[in-house]
């Protein structure tokens, strides 16, 4: 008698399902690095140094256990394997690069504007943006909702300063919801896969 072979679409193949397990560890790994340097951010614009100090103090350990998350013996494997594009790694670079030039000018345009106040606000504004893409490129849906997020973010800064809130509070709102979504999206990768 003949045994019928297992379809190649029921069993996964195992360097797809490595290089998905890699990209969603470093991708929390990014995520939560983000999220410190946003929490540092925020806490910066708050009045209080005690409660400066509680969010910086609380942001490493936070950061830490995300990528102990994502590195975690035992874990099950990803319940979908990525389907990325052709190019990706090379559009990845692009869209990045992208970015990081338009948070220099972002930076540059609104400290030479008198407008120090914007850099928050905008450079989230950046950061969600760059998400669309990556969402695609890396194959994970959830990058769409930190980029809706994020945006909103950013959003949410500019009226502040359209209403008149001071550009500490404005730095402290953006910089901790920026945070706070940046951990949201690397706990989800790295526990949900």
């Amino acid at each position: 008698m003949i045994q019928p072979t297992p379809s190649t679409a029921a069993v996964p193949d195992a360097e797809c399902e490595a290089l998905t397990r890699t990209l969603r560890r470093r991708g929390t790994v990014v995520l939560s690095v983000f999220a410190v340097v946003w929490a540092f951010a925020g806490a910066s614009g708050l009045a209080s140094p005690g409660a400066a100090l509680t969010v910086e103090i609380a942001a490493v350990p936070l950061a830490a256990a995300a990528v102990l998350l994502a590195y975690r013996r035992g874990a099950a494997p990803s319940p979908r394997m990525v389907d990325l594009p052709r190019n990706w790694a090379r559009s990845v670079g692009i869209v990045n690069v992208v970015e990081l030039v338009a948070v220099f000018a972002v930076i540059a345009v609104a400290n030479a504007s008198g407008h120090p106040a914007f850099v928050p606000p905008a450079i989230a504004l950046v950061v969600g943006l760059h998400f669309f893409p990556l969402a695609r490129l890396y194959d994970q849906w959830q990058y769409r909702v930190t980029a809706v997020v994020l945006s909103a973010v950013a959003v949410t800064g500019l009226a502040l300063i359209a209403a008149g809130l001071s550009d500490e509070s404005v730095r402290a709102v953006v910089g901790l919801a920026s945070a706070v979504t940046l951990w949201g999206s690397a706990y989800h990768v790295a526990v949900k896969g």
